[in-house]
């Protein structure tokens, strides 16, 4: 259960899964307490993480409105709050003056004349004395609360004065506070008059005196709290004051009974299953900072495979009562990457990419969002086209290969990056296995057949990547050829051909023919395959020269020694995706760029056949190709087309679409689901993704502008004097609105409208949901 029966594997065959690259320690290092060394693991799994749209960042993620709502300017807002304070001091002004008669109206209503004296003012001793107070404060809060909402006060004050920051609104209730308080102190506001119609008066003049004192004092205090909380004086508080550990490192927090079945940090499936003192073993690991989000990850994937396969549940209950959070590890016996470049949430198996802009281009709902990839959305592959430099391995090739690492590390994924030798695709220590292809130090070897057994798949996959890009050439034809030589090969020495000898096969060298027809004595069957390309050799349209060209840029001086099978070498083979394995090939690019080019194609054709041929697709396959340059064909754009339907996808960049076949270029942007434009894209390549993303609906306002022309003289004289004022003519404005059809992007826009450090990015999940062409500053830049 421990390590799912595959910790001691050496090989790379499909039923083994190879050592890591680097020797793990015998002690794995101290996990961190969380992803990014902010909140706990425990904090990390109660954020909130709503359903969205496909690409949507999910952790702490905030739904916005699908439309904008109306807005007004900023200016127009402070110009219409000023205007109704100033209507509403006026209004006060008048009524305390008696300038507004019939203001007190309803108080003599409902109040006896004998509680007044002729000047309206109240009698000392009567019930007036607290009517005319309680009245008047009414009458204020209901001018303040008019005016307030005839002016948008609370509007204005969150849109010029809190959105400021924290310390704006509490600079800014100073004033007020201050201008309160004085209008409170000359009577202006009838705070103390109410207060002083309830204080119990006695005949002792200095208790009277110093009751008036304490209630002033009261009512100063309670004004300037409140001013206090209106300036999120309890913000501040929070912010300055230093975080305190709610539990030690051996006791987590308490949580009651009741919240237990909705909080994931107690693990409420393991309680639900009985196994309760399991539970509580993590739930100490978690809170004593020995379990990170890679531990929950993969002890959660652990749990799901024993809730398929009930049998398990004894061993994983030991496992993790002898190991706690390093219970179920990965067989390389690593419980985290070495280093981390990108933001993950192994919870929604998202990396953080970037953040969608905030401008006119972009949804008002996907506005501001952060965008995150997930294999929801890489298993319909990704197509990312930008010139050198704009970031493509930086910004999306390493996040990603690392998101599918970390996923590995919890038994989720398994990830093959392939790229130039020294890219920056992570160090070694973060894989599993490290191809080095031509490096005489590279501790494995590439298997040239891709782990395959019959010699018509082998001979599929090698023609795909030897002739694929060669125009005239039939693959089918050259499968044909390469058959007739490895079913005999194989048939005399149970293994297929290395390099040199297929080579020499192809040339048709006698003495190799010769041999091999001798080993094959009795095996009418496959001597007559032999006989057959014997006679095709040399023919108008054999494709025998073409293969020998290409197989002889792998019999160089530089890759001997490389793809071995003699079974004396450890090759790695594509057929070890169905383990979580995590694999990086380096091509040497710079010396054999035709040679690295070949074996990309290799590589490609291999991991589609075997991610479709496994047998169990619970994890999730990926392969990144860090430059597909003259690396697609025909037959490897229809295997990834259909890798949507076996759980695993690709991720391909290019520097151009020109590096693609013409007839190629069409079908491949259909053949995926998310496409990507960087920065600086030709008009050629805008124009293909312009025709991808489609066009939409929109809505455009045509304004047309016309001369008045008066015929009364004053208003001519008006219109003359406003033309001398301004410069301008007395114009009015004709508004038509109209529905027109219009490209999402086009290839102008792609090509010159994409800041540095940004990309437009469309998106499709594996469940068909679709997210319209994004404009995203990419993560890493400013």
């Amino acid at each position: 259960m421990d390590t799912d029966g595959t910790h001691d594997g050496r090989a790379t065959r499909s039923d083994r899964v190879p050592r890591p690259a680097a020797a793990p320690q015998a002690h794995p290092p101290k996990p961190r307490h969380a992803p990014d060394r902010g909140p706990t693991v425990a904090d990390w799994l109660r954020t909130p993480r709503p359903v969205a749209e496909p690409g949507v960042w999910r952790y702490g993620h905030t739904p916005r409105a699908e439309m904008e709502p109306p807005t007004t300017p900023d200016r127009a807002l402070a110009t219409g709050a000023v205007i109704s304070f100033l209507a509403c001091v006026l209004v006060w002004s008048l009524m305390r003056n008696t300038y507004i008669p019939f203001w007190d109206a309803p108080l003599n209503l409902f109040t006896p004349d004998s509680w007044y004296a002729a000047n309206g003012e109240p009698v000392m001793g009567t019930g007036g004395m607290r009517a005319k107070p309680i009245y008047e404060l009414l009458f204020v809060s209901a001018l303040l609360y008019g005016f307030g909402r005839l002016g948008s006060w609370r509007t204005a004050w969150i849109r010029l004065v809190v959105e400021r920051g924290p310390w704006a609104p509490a600079l800014a209730v100073v004033p007020l506070a201050w201008v309160t308080l004085l209008l409170v102190d000359n009577h202006q506001l009838p705070l103390r008059q109410l207060v002083f119609a309830f204080l119990p008066y006695g005949t002792d003049q200095e208790a009277n005196l110093a009751l008036d004192s304490t209630a002033k004092t009261a009512i100063d205090v309670a004004v300037v709290l409140a001013f206090a909380w209106l300036g999120g004086a309890v913000r501040l508080l929070r912010r300055l004051r230093p975080a305190t550990a709610e539990a030690g490192p051996d006791r987590p927090r308490t949580t009651p009974v009741d919240e237990q079945e909705d909080d994931p940090a107690c693990w409420p499936q393991l309680r639900g299953a009985g196994l309760g003192d399991v539970a509580e073993r993590l739930e100490v690991e978690a809170g004593g900072g020995r379990m990170n989000d890679v531990d929950y990850a993969r002890i959660r994937q652990a749990w799901d495979s024993v809730r398929v396969d009930p049998s398990r549940m004894r061993a994983f209950a030991d496992a993790v009562r002898d190991k706690g959070a390093a219970a179920c590890v990965h067989p390389s016996g690593a419980r985290d990457l070495p280093v981390r470049a990108a933001r993950h949430d192994l919870l929604a198996r998202q990396v953080l990419l970037g953040t969608v802009e905030d401008g006119a281009r972009n949804p008002y709902s996907r506005r501001g969002t952060a965008l995150a990839l997930d294999p929801d959305v890489l298993g319909t592959s990704l197509l990312a086209v930008g010139p050198s430099g704009t970031g493509k391995t930086r910004q999306l090739v390493r996040p990603v290969v690392e998101s599918l690492s970390l996923q590995a590390l919890a038994g989720q994924a398994a990830v093959v990056a392939v790229g130039a030798a020294g890219a920056q695709l992570g160090p070694d220590a973060a894989f599993d296995v490290v191809v080095r292809v031509g490096d005489p130090a590279s501790v494995y070897d590439l298997d040239l057949y891709g782990g395959a057994t019959d010699p018509d798949e082998a001979a599929t996959l090698l023609a795909e990547a030897f002739v694929g890009d060669v125009p005239g050439i039939d693959v089918r034809r050259a499968a044909t050829a390469l058959a007739q030589l490895l079913g005999p090969f194989r048939a005399a020495y149970e293994r297929f051909p290395a390099v040199p000898e297929l080579r020499e096969l192809l040339d048709g060298v006698p003495t190799a023919f010769d041999a091999l027809r001798r080993d094959l004595a009795g095996q009418h069957a496959m001597l007559r395959e032999l006989d057959a390309r014997a006679r095709q050799h040399g023919a108008p349209a054999d494709p025998g020269p073409a293969l020998a060209d290409r197989v002889a840029l792998l019999d160089r001086p530089a890759f001997a020694g490389f793809f071995d099978t003699t079974g004396q070498g450890r090759p790695f083979s594509l057929r070890a995706l169905e383990h979580p394995i995590r694999v990086r090939v380096d091509l040497p690019e710079r010396g054999h760029a035709d040679a690295s080019r070949m074996l990309a194609r290799l590589l490609l054709a291999q991991f589609n056949t075997a991610a479709a041929a496994r047998t169990d697709r619970s994890l999730f396959a990926f392969l990144a190709l860090d430059d597909a340059s003259h690396t697609l064909t025909a037959g490897t754009v229809r295997g990834v087309q259909r890798l949507r339907s076996a759980h695993a996808g690709v991720l391909l960049t290019l520097r151009t679409l020109d590096d693609v076949p013409e007839e190629l270029r069409t079908p491949l942007l259909g053949a995926v689901g998310c496409r990507m434009a960087f920065s600086g894209v030709t008009t050629w390549d805008g124009k293909r993704f312009a025709e991808a993303w489609g066009t939409e609906w929109v809505e455009t306002r045509d304004v047309t502008h016309r001369t008045v022309f008066a015929d009364q003289p004053l208003t001519r004289l008006m219109h003359s004097f406003r033309k001398l004022v301004t410069g301008k003519a007395v114009t009015t404005d004709a508004v038509t609105v109209r529905q027109v059809e219009r490209e999402r992007w086009s290839a102008s826009d792609l090509a010159h409208a994409v800041p540095p450090g940004h990309a437009v990015l469309s998106l499709t999940s594996v469940r068909g949901e679709r997210a319209a062409p994004l404009l995203v500053r990419l993560a890493g830049t400013s």
